[in-house]
Formats: structure tokens, sequence, C-alpha cells
């Protein structure tokens, strides 16, 4: 038999090649995003070692891993040979506390300066869904943060948000700042014709009541929009 042709298994490979050995051996740093799935899922299938399997899932998403963190446990059960549901249930929850590590760091600060500010705290809880999801920010005169709400969650291409109820809870936690915050699952930062309309219902509803709309700020992804940064009705 040629030689070359053999399909070596990951325990075939050099020591310091294996993931879970190169981890100890020079740090997990050291490791790419496959070989770091590849220590998750274990075990690849009939045609492909662990770390060939993880590099095809993660090729399918462009390499991207914010991408990545979008698939849902049925995507990989159904698109991977190899991955099956206590597979995919691993791979995801060490994406969720991904997420959350990222949450906790940002929830530290609680003073709202700028438009990133907004946006490093809500990433983590935006940048990944498929579907809308509609938040408020509330905060006192210095701009610290008081409690951020979930006002609305929609589908793929919208929400309905409720005015009425973003006032009624600034009137009850004494909020006098406010920021709306809502993603695009769609990829597109740049603000709707409807999100124009509820940022301008939205702003006359709060100067009614001396409560200052700071912000709208669109998540996408890694990336955002914000309302006062483009000087866009506010």
């Amino acid at each position: 038999m040629d030689q070359s042709k053999l399909k070596l298994k990951i325990t075939d490979w050099a020591e310091e090649d294996r993931p879970r050995e190169k981890m100890l051996i020079k740090g997990v740093s050291a490791l790419s995003d496959a070989e770091l799935l590849a220590i998750l899922i274990g075990s690849g299938n009939k045609n492909e070692t662990a770390v060939e399997l993880s590099q095809r899932i993660l090729f399918s998403v462009n390499n991207n891993l914010n991408s990545f963190g979008k698939l849902s446990i049925h995507d990989l059960v159904q698109n991977f040979n190899g991955i099956g549901e206590a597979k995919a249930i691993t791979i995801i929850a060490a994406l969720e506390l991904g997420k959350r590590r990222k949450l906790s760091d940002t929830e530290k600060q609680q003073l709202i300066l700028l438009s990133k500010d907004v946006f490093h705290m809500f990433q983590p809880l935006l940048g990944d869904l498929r579907h809308e999801e509609s938040w408020v920010l509330l905060m006192n005169r210095s701009n610290k943060v008081l409690k951020k709400i979930l006002v609305s969650k929609g589908g793929i291409t919208g929400t309905v948000i409720d005015i009425r109820l973003i006032i009624k809870e600034a009137i009850e936690n004494l909020a006098t700042n406010i920021v709306l915050i809502h993603n695009h699952p769609s990829g597109n930062p740049k603000p709707s014709e409807d999100d124009n309309n509820i940022t301008l219902k939205l702003k006359e509803a709060c100067k009614l009541l001396d409560i200052y709309l700071m912000d709208h700020v669109i998540v996408c992804g890694n990336s955002y929009y914000s309302y006062r940064d483009n000087d866009c009705i506010l």
C-alpha cells in the first residue's frame, strides 16, 4: 500500500501536534480555532479526524467565529456527520459560557458615556441572535445604569415596540436618561424607516416627561449604528 495515502488518526500524530497535548505543552493560545473546537467534540467520523471535522465546520461559516456562534444544535447535527446531539450541546454550551464571560465583564462598567459603551454591554446579548429584540437602558442624570429591560421580542425582520411600556418603566425606576437598543439579524446595521419612526415617537414621548433619549443603538454582529453619533433624528 502507498504509505502516502494512509489516513492518520489524531493518535498517530506527533504528540506536540495533538490538540490536547499541544495545549499542555505550548498553552491554549497556541491552538488554532479548529484545534480548540476539536477538543470540544473529542472525535471525528470514519472519514475525518476531529480536527478535520472542526475545520470543515468552521469553513462552512467562512471561519468567522461570530457566524459560528449563531449555529444551533439542529444546524450542527443535521449538517455535519460525526456531530450528534451530545457533541452539539457541548459546543453550544461552550459558546454560551464565552458570551456570559463577555457579558459579565461589560456589566462591571455601569456608567454609560458613549455609544460604544452601550454596544459593549449589549453585543453579547444581541450579536448572535437570529431574531430581533428591543431593549431599553434606564439611567439617572449621571448616566449610571439603573436597569436594562427587554421590551419586545420578534421575528427575523422586525419587532413591535410599545412606547407606553418604555415610559412606564422609566417613570417607575426614576430614570432621567434612556437608550433604546435593538439588533439587526440581517447583517445590515443601517436603520430602517420603521426604526426612524419609532425613534421619533419615543423622542417625543420622552420630551413630554422631561426624560432624555440619549441614543438609539442598533447592534449588528460585531458592528453597530448609533443615531447620536450619526446626528440622525436625535
